[in-house]
């Protein structure tokens, strides 16, 4: 279509997220592709930001206990490397991506993946959310107490931006972001360098009140005390081990060798990660921080580093607006991999399959929207608040997380006889389970009233939507599959019809999907309801480019050839019954717009032609049926009317 030819609205929308991509580009998938460094931007960003929040609430959480804060930093590290290399084993046994879902789902079965995916959609929603309210905190630290009042506008403006930014492309919005994450790396090595540094004369008299301290919390606490607080503020500080996960989830979009690519992601998230939050908190014990209302522990620690530098001011607020920044780098993870998710589910039927779609610039765009509305209305009902927020995130991380590390437990027991390294490899995930089960019962169980029920109560909701959605995909399966059984096999005698289709004589164009008792219904209904009308079979069809197919060059050149395979059957069919066939294929990420420009060639080639299409009926079609299935047939058949191009549409019925 010529640029000018097109609609307004669409020629505003490719201003705004630009152009379609050519999916007959063979390099196209490699340029869309992030590189390790790229990847670490945009999938180790939500797990480097979380270090604007995890440790604080931990930190919080000790009271005036601080001194446990340098075991708490040994913790919190360690943790850090146990999760990363866990997770690096699921890239490399499970390389395909998709991470936790996928990893419960062919570990301990279908029910504990939905629940794993369901939680992980979750999680990703409240990514988005809890990385913009840390932002919006960070840089309102030092604004007036009266700027506040404009906070929630900001936060919603950047959940809008980034919905944007991503509609562009994954590899756009992570080029976009690189800067903000660059300057948070260097400004945050120097303020943990030098806060550790400029310390390193006093390491005497700190270790001596580090000892004194602690012998005075056994004689308060007493050592069962003093474990429970201990792991209460480990607990609490769950955040910072959120994002881990990220990597795994999005394989599918990173640069080939993509377990090689994922793995060296891994390392460079784990080690930037613990250098990060456990370098923090051993600051807050070095400089003595305190709460201060209206601030974050991380704005008063970069005022106490640089205080007395000339530039310290200045170097302090660049520290801090850059630590905001990068919290809006890091709710690009949920962006990112939240849509891949739902999309990893949707081919499985537990979703509406139109969430395995992609945009004509190979974003999940459907999911990307439903994630920045999801985001928007939490954010509404936390009024802003991160302690909130941290809760309800916390508990859905470990539930995916002990999912995860129970399944590859599981999965290395059951291979232990053809798995030489099962020995080496369980233990990690076996002490991986311990934490992460650790973590998720004392978060639930401490703050359940304080947001975790919702949290539980939106995750049960979505787990019940799934197996609703799942029971109705399986419904019209059994339908169609009576179509299949009835009439993919059914018997065709004579000789076949080896004249060329003449291109004067009647012509039905009919769109098929896939060879089955569907499309054979559709055919041989327009055969009884025009007897003798139309000489020749034009079978068309449109290979989707959908999320379970948009592997790389060689899966679209295999979705090609299947598609020409199964329309050979459809032309064979029909020359079998004496007429003469043929056959035209395309592929694209849009049926509606692709199947229509496809028509309206062949309409062209033959004149005297009129295109017919099958359409799903139901004996009671309600809401949830429109949800579920996008009637591709009508809009088709609306795109070519206006086209002048004469569409029929044949009821199917399917018996549910």
């Amino acid at each position: 279509m010529d640029k000018h030819e097109e609609p307004l609205q669409q020629r505003i929308l490719h201003g705004i997220i630009g152009p379609p991509r050519n999916i007959k580009d063979p390099s196209l998938y490699h340029k869309l592709a992030l590189i390790p460094i790229l990847a670490w931007i945009g999938l180790g960003a939500d797990g480097l930001s979380s270090a604007s929040y995890g440790p604080e609430e931990a930190f919080k959480t000790l009271g005036r206990h601080t001194y446990l804060a340098l075991f708490l930093a040994l913790a919190t590290a360690l943790t850090v490397f146990i999760i990363s290399y866990a997770y690096s084993r699921i890239i490399e046994y499970f390389p395909s991506g998709g991470g936790g879902y996928i990893v419960a789902t062919h570990t301990l079965g279908e029910k504990f993946g939905v629940v794993s995916g369901s939680a992980l959609l979750v999680d990703y929603m409240l990514t988005i959310t809890v990385s913009i309210v840390s932002c919006g905190d960070a840089i309102f630290s030092f604004f007036p107490a009266s700027f506040q009042q404009f906070k929630i506008p900001f936060d919603l403006a950047a959940i809008l931006l980034l919905v944007v930014l991503n509609l562009r492309g994954v590899k756009e919005s992570v080029t976009f972001l690189a800067p903000i994450f660059i300057v948070f790396i260097v400004t945050h090595a120097v303020l943990i360098g030098y806060g550790v540094l400029s310390h390193v004369p006093q390491i005497g008299a700190v270790s001596n009140e580090i000892q004194t301290d602690f012998k005075a919390g056994l004689v308060s606490l007493g050592g069962t005390g003093m474990l429970l607080l201990f792991l209460r503020a480990f607990s609490m500080g769950g955040g910072t081990y959120t994002g881990i996960e990220a990597v795994s989830n999005g394989l599918q979009i990173l640069r080939e060798p993509r377990v090689q690519t994922g793995k060296r992601t891994m390392v460079y998230l784990s080690t930037s990660l613990a250098f990060t939050a456990g370098g923090i908190l051993v600051c807050y014990l070095l400089i003595g921080v305190q709460p201060t209302a209206g601030r974050t522990l991380n704005a008063v620690l970069a005022d106490g580093v640089f205080g007395g530098w000339k530039i310290g001011g200045a170097l302090a607020l660049i520290t801090i607006f850059s630590e905001g920044a990068l919290l809006l780098v890091g709710a690009q993870t949920g962006f990112v991999d939240g849509p891949r998710v739902m999309a990893n589910m949707a081919v499985d039927y537990w979703f509406p399959h139109r969430f395995a779609s992609l945009s004509d610039r190979f974003t999940i765009q459907n999911g990307v929207l439903l994630m920045g509305g999801a985001a928007a209305l939490l954010l509404f009902y936390s009024r802003g608040r991160i302690s909130t927020l941290v809760v309800m995130y916390s508990i859905n991380v470990f539930l995916t997380f002990s999912l995860s590390e129970f399944g590859m437990s599981r999965f290395f027991i059951k291979h232990r006889k053809t798995d030489p390294l099962w020995k080496k490899h369980l233990p990690v995930h076996l002490t991986g389970l311990t934490l992460c089960l650790t973590i998720l019962v004392i978060t639930t169980l401490e703050k359940f009233s304080h947001g975790g029920w919702l949290t539980l109560l939106i995750t049960s909701g979505v787990i019940a939507l799934c197996f609703l959605i799942r029971k109705h995909y399986n419904n019209v399966k059994k339908g169609v599959r009576e179509l299949d059984d009835l009439l993919t096999s059914f018997p065709v005698s004579g000789p076949p019809n080896t004249d060329p289709v003449n291109r004067k004589e009647m012509t039905a164009i009919q769109l098929v999907n896939g060879y089955n008792g569907f499309g054979i219904h559709t055919f041989l209904s327009i055969v009884r309801s025009f007897p003798g009308l139309y000489k020749n079979f034009i079978f068309v069809s449109v290979a989707e480019v959908d999320v379970g197919s948009f592997k790389g060059s060689e899966a679209i050149e295999t979705l090609s050839a299947c598609s020409a395979r199964m329309l050979k059957n459809y032309a064979d069919l029909a020359r079998k019954l004496g007429f003469a066939a043929d056959y035209r294929c395309d592929m694209g990420t849009d049926i509606v717009q692709t199947a229509s420009r496809l028509c309206e060639t062949v309409a062209k080639e033959f004149p005297k032609s009129a295109v017919f299409a099958g359409q799903a009926v139901f004996r009671q079609p309600g809401v949830f049926h429109r949800l579920l299935h996008n009637e591709t047939a009508f809009a088709i058949q609306q795109e070519l009317r206006w086209k002048g191009i004469m569409t029929i549409i044949l009821p199917i019925r399917i018996n549910i």
